[in-house]
């Protein structure tokens, strides 16, 4: 007996997006708490920086073109970000060991959170549908929260372009 073919209903169209994972958090929400290991093992959690505010920033891929702009850019403004009683996390779906070679070859004086399986990602929003040459595939839409002292969303900046985006920041936590 063949199998029946599905409806034009159920077959889905190419050039459509399917709806994102979930609605990504806003500002004056509670940051969703995580536990992530660095590029050194070393384990994380939002909890654990109360009382200090966080950049927290999901970025697609290790040691790619864009990625590793906005790395160097937080890298490179590291300095006066911590001035501002403020530390810097980056999270991206890459493991352990590649946080580790991206850390080592680009010189970052910042951790890196493993998300592997995207659960936080998911949790923040930041996973959902991206259309590449005419491929639809899950993936982290780059994203930056300002967490307060609190551990509550004080600013978003939402399909971040990954040049001057670190100073961009640096100068939002100053003012």
């Amino acid at each position: 007996m063949a199998a029946e073919l599905p409806t034009a209903a159920e077959v889905p169209v190419a050039n459509e997006l399917p709806a994102a994972a979930s609605d990504m958090i806003e500002v004056g929400e509670p940051a969703p708490d995580f536990e992530l290991a660095d590029q050194n093992g070393q384990m994380h959690t939002l909890a654990q920086y109360r009382g200090r505010r966080v950049v927290l920033y999901f970025y697609p891929k290790d040691d790619t073109p864009g990625c590793t702009k906005e790395a160097c850019g937080f890298r490179d403004n590291l300095a006066p970000i911590e001035d501002t009683n403020t530390v810097v996390l980056g999270v991206s779906p890459d493991p352990v060991s590649s946080h580790e070679r991206f850390a080592l070859k680009f010189g970052l004086n910042f951790s890196i959170l493993a998300d592997v399986g995207a659960a936080v990602a998911q949790r923040y929003g930041v996973w959902q549908p991206k259309q590449r040459f005419g491929h639809v595939k899950m993936g982290i839409v780059r994203t930056t929260f300002i967490l307060d002292a609190a551990g509550r969303v004080a600013r978003v900046f939402r399909n971040v372009r990954a040049e001057q985006h670190a100073e961009e920041v640096a100068q939002a936590l100053r003012s």
